[in-house]
């Protein structure tokens, strides 16, 4: 076990004493003692008070990931089960668990981890040196936590592709830890079929946090005409087409993923009332403004328009010209569903361009309801990392 001392300068490290788990480059002082990058270490404040241990990783901004505040807590086996364990039991008592995010990284206090099942396959992704030196073994401790409770996994496949990676000084790696299997894997969500692609879909294969934001405009949907954008493998579409709408329309910009959608479509039976089409949606709502078409539902779930800091006024402009747009489609008296999914465009900013695109639009906004992320992502307070997802569904009325 490493001996080195991570020491924090003077007056800093208010994020780490706040709650959080990070440590920044330019937040030490001194690191003491000898260490490869990946070793767990001790960390100091300026005076000697010990703040905890966590990996290090001199190659990354965030030089220590926090594991536990505990000086004395030994990184071993049984840590790592006690929190996979402590994973799991939450996700049994809040949320759907055919289905979900076992671990979230930071706020299931294993930095650096994602790992999602879909039904008896885990897709795991690795985004930080030190917990991927852990992660078979970790993965080892979820097969037999969920075999406790007579859950057989048959396959894992990773999906540690992400570019972050490379700020780790991580090569991105792809593919199977142990035996093949198809990569295609069918599950159920609010009473909706998938394929979900483990192998080649974004990120780890289908976005799980949406799940109870997909349930809830289920309500708004029924004998609706509705129009579905960035709509990816057609999930709420798809939900918008179980609960009764009369006509659907999701639009993506990837031919993967509209086959993908078509073909989860054909798996629900609803091809004859839900249709995808391979569209840019900003050159799409512009051309459908010009015919006057109108919709009772318009769902905007873009990706994330920013990844930095840096690039937030381009966001901003990307947001409140999609929100623009989405409105002025929506029928007086209709319904709003917007979202972003960018850690960087905060709760207050997020909400404050949907206020001017609405003044643009001549719209006036009622707001039905604001959701974050399901509760299997959970939010860890002074993680701001974890709090990502804002969902608003609104009733847009004409000015009156």
């Amino acid at each position: 076990m490493s001996l080195a001392v991570v020491t924090l300068k003077k007056g800093e490290g208010r994020l780490l004493k706040s709650g959080g788990m990070w440590v920044f480059d330019n937040e030490i002082s001194s690191i003491m003692g000898s260490f490869v990058n990946g070793d767990i270490v001790l960390v100091h404040d300026f005076d000697g008070y010990p703040l905890g241990r966590g990996f290090i990783n001199t190659n990354s901004k965030i030089t220590v990931r926090l594991l536990t505040r505990d000086e004395n807590q030994r990184i071993d086996e049984d840590f790592f089960e006690r929190r996979v364990r402590d994973a799991w039991e939450y996700r049994k008592k809040v949320t759907d668990t055919s289905s979900c995010r076992l671990i979230f990284g930071e706020a299931d206090f294993l930095p650096g981890l994602t790992v999602d099942k879909f039904e008896d396959v885990l897709v795991v992704q690795s985004l930080a040196l030190g917990i991927d030196r852990w992660k078979e073994m970790i993965l080892e401790l979820i097969r037999s936590v969920l075999a406790e409770d007579g859950i057989k996994i048959r396959g894992i496949y990773e999906r540690s592709d992400a570019k972050v990676r490379k700020q780790e000084g991580m090569k991105l790696h792809k593919g199977f830890i142990g035996p093949e299997f198809p990569t295609l894997v069918e599950i159920v969500e609010n009473g909706v079929r998938y394929q979900v692609d483990v192998k080649d879909g974004q990120k780890t294969g289908f976005f799980l946090d949406q799940k109870y934001n997909r349930l809830a405009i289920q309500k708004l949907c029924k004998d609706a005409r509705v129009l579905d954008c960035f709509t990816h493998t057609g999930s709420f579409a798809l939900n918008a087409g179980i609960a009764g709408a009369r006509e659907v329309t999701g639009v993506d910009a990837s031919e993967l993923a509209v086959r993908q959608a078509q073909e989860n479509a054909r798996l629900n039976g609803l091809e004859g009332r839900v249709k995808f089409i391979c569209e840019d949606v900003f050159e799409l709502l512009p051309k459908l403004a010009e015919d006057d078409e109108k919709y009772d539902v318009v769902i905007l779930d873009p990706p994330a328009f920013t990844k930095s800091r840096s690039s937030i006024k381009n966001a901003v402009k990307g947001y409140r010209e999609i929100n623009l747009r989405g409105m002025k489609l929506v029928r007086d008296g209709g319904f709003l569903a917007t979202c972003s999914c960018s850690h960087f465009m905060d709760y207050e900013l997020f909400t404050r361009t949907i206020g001017q695109a609405a003044r643009s639009a001549h719209k006036r906004l009622r707001q039905v309801e604001y959701r974050t992320q399901a509760p299997d992502h959970p939010i860890l307070w002074s993680s701001d990392e974890s709090y990502y997802l804002k969902f608003y569904i609104f009733q847009v009325c004409n000015d009156r």
